[in-house]
């Protein structure tokens, strides 16, 4: 339920403050939640925990001769907090000069004599009408998860990645906006000296200094440790490729788990649009598709866990997954899934300002933050093209700095004609990025030219890098058989010279997606010989259930 607006009533005189808070309850309880505070210090302080979590305040109602801070002082702080909401200040006959001075210093709406007996004609006519004239600007504060911090900020845009790949609402507040936007201007105004930025407000007020992903998760309503210690089949990897083995296993009765490092969707769920999936023909957003998935896959009865794999081991029949938080987990059966990585750019002083101007991946919490800007994309093949054609929606100019002399060789013909007819988007062939400036953030560009040998240097904020991508599975070495760059073998590749991988223990060859342990399977991107598409992704996830199947049979 949405948060009622709060009217707050502040008098240090006992009694008068709890006759303020009878009439006001019986007149206004019902759309309003009514708080009561012995001073100004004491309210202060509740308006700075409801500004912490986004409560709307309409109205307060302040006695004047207060000790410690009177009532005109106290309103004339709480503007800060809360620029938009109703003051009234109750004041005895003698101090109606005091009052009307405070009607033009501290911000004060009204003021009210004591008594104000009956309400009815003294007191709640006057509220009406103030309250009224809130409730005709008023637009209701955004409830779920907050997020404060610089644009600039790394582990910001870290948080943001996170919680928009796991579809958890948030609100993006920039801290640069604070003489503007009056919710980060209260938010910030409860910060400490110096603040601890990014800072994480949830919904029931709890705030978190600088989380990690991994700190955040269990309090954004991810699951983080597996329900049980065994399944029949575990995967590795929440992608396509993982989602499809996840749906077809549990429709199929296997009790399924996945383990997901950072969110369902790997690299497709940042696509901004996947033109050339089967069945969508207007295409589909790679955080859609996602989402859908698990929903399915949900609706099967399997189980999610955000969470970091760091071992595999075999016992006996058993198959053990050990976790980044020293939990494991065991199964018949495992399922690798895990994609790929991005390809580093090796660039002086690039990793410096990862997250602060560079970016890899379609940075899909960047696209409203360029508009109007020029935005520089490295790479030539259709995720580059997909993150140029989203972010051509926002951003005045988009840039493609590709290495090689045309789209054609890395490139779908569809989107090359997308990118061909959007004015937008310009392509420099033959171009790439060999150095970096700035500080704090990506202020500039040095881009080469190999076809007239010259080095631009350009202003920059904004750099996407797409060059290619490489498996993470330094987590299995030694346990499964891999080629010289990571990527796992699977199948025939194990035959070599016709025979089978060392230690293999049974006497059959490996199955077409089986690795070298008996049991453990790879489907999508991190198997070697894979075809890197969605689809293709999808059909190995499914495929692979067929083989877990005749496993399990045997076992």
């Amino acid at each position: 339920m949405a948060t009622k607006p709060v009217i707050l009533t502040a008098d240090d005189d006992p009694q008068v403050l709890r006759a303020v808070e009878r009439d006001l309850r019986a007149h206004y309880g019902r759309e309003y939640r009514i708080l009561r505070a012995a001073s100004g210090p004491e309210a202060m302080g509740a308006l700075r925990e409801l500004a912490e979590r986004g409560t709307p305040v309409a109205l307060i109602v302040s006695d004047h001769r207060m000790p410690e801070m009177d009532g005109v002082e106290f309103l004339g702080q709480t503007v800060t907090l809360f620029p938009d909401t109703k003051r009234v200040l109750l004041t005895a006959y003698a101090d109606t000069d005091a009052a009307i001075r405070a009607i033009n210093v501290a911000g004060v709406d009204r003021y009210l004599l004591k008594p104000w007996d009956p309400p009815e004609e003294r007191l709640y006519p006057v509220l009406d009408d103030l309250l009224a004239e809130w409730q005709a600007s008023y637009r209701p504060a955004f409830e779920g998860v907050r997020v404060l911090g610089s644009r600039w900020s790394p582990r910001a845009y870290e948080l943001r990645e996170f919680l928009a790949r796991n579809h958890v609402p948030y609100l993006w507040l920039d801290i640069e906006a604070r003489e503007r936007d009056a919710e980060v201007s209260r938010l910030a105004s409860t910060l400490g000296d110096p603040p601890h930025l990014p800072l994480v407000v949830l919904p029931d007020g709890t705030r978190l200094d600088s989380p990690t992903p991994a700190e955040l998760s269990g309090h954004v309503g991810l699951q983080t440790r597996a329900d049980r210690d065994f399944y029949d089949l575990v995967i590795v990897g929440g992608g396509p490729a993982g989602l499809a083995s996840a749906v077809y296993g549990a429709s199929e009765g296997l009790r399924t788990l996945i383990v997901e490092r950072e969110a369902p969707g790997g690299q497709a769920g940042l696509s901004s649009r996947i033109e050339n999936y089967l069945g969508f023909s207007s295409g589909i957003s790679g955080s859609r598709l996602a989402q859908e998935a698990v929903t399915q896959a949900k609706r099967f009865g399997v189980e999610i866990v955000t969470g970091a794999a760091t071992a595999l081991r075999v016992e006996g029949p058993y198959r053990v997954l050990e976790l980044a938080d020293g939990s494991s987990v065991s199964s018949h059966a495992v399922i690798i899934a895990t994609g790929v990585q991005w390809r580093q750019l090796d660039v002086p002083g690039l990793e410096r300002l990862q997250g602060a101007g560079v970016y890899y991946g379609a940075g899909t919490t960047e696209a409203l933050a360029v508009k109007d800007e020029t935005v520089y994309i490295v790479g030539g093949a259709n995720s580059a093209g997909q993150a140029a054609m989203n972010f051509a929606r926002f951003a005045r100019e988009v840039v493609m700095l590709v290495r090689g002399p045309s789209l054609t060789a890395s490139m779908s013909q569809y989107l090359i004609e997308q990118i061909e007819q959007t004015p937008g988007i310009r392509v420099e062939l033959n171009s790439g990025v060999v150095g970096v400036h700035g500080e704090e953030r990506l202020e500039a560009i040095d881009v080469f030219c190999s076809s007239s040998g010259e080095t631009q240097t350009l202003p920059a904020t904004s750099l996407f890098i797409f060059i290619g991508a490489q498996p993470g599975t330094e987590w299995l070495s030694g346990v499964l058989e891999r080629d010289g760059r990571g990527f796992i073998l699977s199948g025939p590749e194990l035959m070599k010279g016709g025979k089978r991988p060392p230690g293999w223990p049974l006497d059959r060859d490996p199955g077409l997606l089986e690795t070298s342990v008996p049991g453990v399977f790879v489907v999508g991107d991190v198997r070697l010989g894979s075809v890197k598409r969605v689809a293709s992704g999808v059909g190995e996830g499914s495929v692979a259930i067929s083989f877990v199947h005749q496993y399990l049979a045997n076992v």
